[in-house]
């Protein structure tokens, strides 16, 4: 094995995966959603760099072709597992993520029968689309726990009336309700949004795959 920068910092992003959901164990929330946040973004970001790094350099390896497509599926697993976790079970959430899910399961199943054929199946540009979409969707959805938690906090040992009046402009927002509660909303909204065309790029990629797989796969 070939410890060249690129496959550290591949490394790094799949040690990061399980990190995502650890932060929910140890520090409380909304601490533990910018955490999250922080150690998805840098993983990804690392995502363009160790692949960028490699073809510069001309440090492709086994070992990173590897590595890099399971980084990418733990990211995207667990960073859903949580997200779904802690919200309110929403279909319009549930959905689109089990869909993700299920493809990933699948094309990993299907790659692994597959063996050394496998390789010859080359990752399509639509296919990395698909992994930016998922990845900006989950920023943006650990986003909206944070001005959700912020909000809560703010709103701590306040009744309804109260709120209502603050949001409708009959009382002085002091507390920054207003833009917290409209950066929950809005990044709730773009989160889903971009989590749907995920899971279309999705399904789209992952019929592509068992396609061009089908033919390695008749008896």
């Amino acid at each position: 094995m070939t410890w060249t920068i690129p496959n550290i910092l591949t490394t790094l992003r799949l040690l990061a995966a399980p990190g995502v959901a650890v932060m929910f164990l140890y520090f409380t929330r909304p601490y533990a959603d910018w955490f999250a946040l922080l150690l998805f973004v840098g993983a990804a970001v690392t995502d363009w760099f160790d692949g960028y790094l490699a073809r510069l350099w001309k440090q492709q390896t086994r070992l990173g072709t590897m590595l890099d497509p399971i980084a990418d599926k733990a990211m995207v697993v667990i960073a859903l597992m949580v997200i779904v976790g802690y919200s309110s079970y929403s279909a319009w959430l549930v959905l689109p993520a089990t869909m993700i899910l299920f493809r990933e399961v699948f094309v990993s199943g299907l790659r692994e029968f597959l063996g050394d054929v496998a390789g010859t199946l080359k990752v399509t540009k639509l296919a990395k689309l698909k992994t930016t979409a998922q990845m900006i969707a989950i920023a943006v959805l650990f986003g909206q726990g944070v001005f959700e938690h912020y909000l809560g906090m703010s709103t701590f040992g306040m009744d309804q009336e109260m709120f209502d009046s603050i949001m409708t402009g009959a009382e002085a927002d002091e507390l920054g309700l207003g833009w917290k509660y409209a950066g929950m909303i809005w990044s709730g909204r773009i989160g889903l949004i971009l989590l749907w065309i995920a899971a279309a790029l999705t399904l789209v990629t992952g019929w592509d795959y068992f396609r061009k797989a089908l033919p390695h796969l008749k008896d």
